[in-house]
């Protein structure tokens, strides 16, 4: 895992502002949100739950995949994680489009 987006998914699972290079964290009253190159990849919910989902907002590279493995990662949910085949994205084990998903 790279070191940005280690540091980066620690700021947004643990709610604290974070700006470096192309990551960033937005910490709102009811929700922590994740941004890579200024798209919102992942939202921490302020509920009981503390829900957790992801998306790739339609872009489909290696770098978007590595940041939201570093989530499902470091969130500590049993997901397996995202991977491609054949130019398809499976999590889970299951084709993925990218929509937004709850993990948990």
């Amino acid at each position: 895992m790279r070191k940005i987006t280690r540091e980066s998914v620690k700021a947004f699972l643990n709610a604290k502002k974070f700006n470096k290079s192309n990551m960033s964290v937005e910490v709102l009253p009811n929700v922590t949100v994740l941004k890579y190159q200024g798209n919102e990849i992942a939202y921490k919910y302020n509920d009981p739950n503390n829900t957790i989902s992801i998306t790739n907002c339609g872009w489909e590279s290696n770098t978007t995949k590595e940041r939201l493995n570093g989530v499902i990662t470091l969130s500590g949910l049993n997901n397996s994680g995202i991977y491609q085949k054949n130019w398809v994205w499976y999590l889970d084990g299951k084709e993925w489009n990218g929509g937004l998903t709850d993990l948990n």
